[in-house]
């Protein structure tokens, strides 16, 4: 455990690089999978097809191919963000890939949520008057949290482990950082695999600690 200890610091930065992309990513897969959602149920025709086209192609593609695109493609199409270093460049592209690629399983699981409301609900709140805007905030969306929040919280958990491919793209997050620990200290692979494990564990098991306080939380209300 002293290679452990010693490099802490190594661990910890990764395991801080590894919360930043899972926040960053969640937050915006989260905004955008509600965006998304609406417009797979939206009445209009081209809103539908665009939803249902994009949340197909991310779903369907592996999400090394999305960060290869972000990472590689984007840059030679001359996206640049000047004032920052490469590391940090490549930390937005890895943020806006893991965003990306995310929000066409948030889109389905609150589209899955919104589908579960009976039919009824929607014709009674056009029927006093509500638009589809406000039948679907108002209406839909508050009914359809309680069975949306177990797949979402799913979804975010599966983040926290993709966050892992980009280190294969010049961000080194946790699993990065424990790869070149084990480079430096060969002879301590268990111990420096078993930290590592450990503080996915800490997310995922908050993650999980989170989901069962908020659905509690909105039995009560219900």
């Amino acid at each position: 455990m002293d290679a452990v200890i010693s490099n802490l610091d190594i661990l910890l930065s990764g395991f801080g690089l590894t919360l930043a992309l899972l926040g960053i990513a969640g937050v915006g897969s989260l905004v955008l999978g509600a965006l998304v959602a609406g417009m797979r149920v939206s009445p209009v025709g081209p809103l539908r097809a665009i939803a249902m086209v994009y949340t197909e192609l991310f779903r369907n593609t592996p999400l090394t191919l999305v960060l290869a695109a972000c990472a590689i493609v984007l840059p030679f199409l001359g996206l640049r963000f000047p004032g920052l270093s490469s590391q940090q460049s490549f930390f937005v592209l890895a943020a806006l890939g893991l965003t990306l690629y995310t929000t066409s399983f948030v889109a389905e699981a609150i589209r899955s949520g919104i589908n579960g409301i009976p039919v009824g609900q929607a014709e009674a709140a056009r029927s006093i008057g509500l638009g589809f805007g406000q039948t679907l905030g108002l209406v839909i969306l508050p009914q359809a949290v309680r069975m949306v929040i177990p797949p979402i919280i799913n979804v975010l958990i599966a983040l926290t482990k993709n966050t892992s491919v980009a280190g294969g793209f010049f961000v080194v997050e946790l699993f990065a950082s424990s790869r070149d620990l084990i480079n430096l200290r060969g002879d301590a692979v268990i111990p420096i695999l078993l930290t590592v494990a450990v503080l996915y564990l800490v997310i995922t098991v908050t993650l999980g600690l989170v989901a069962s306080a908020v659905e509690k939380r909105v039995a009560v209300l219900r």
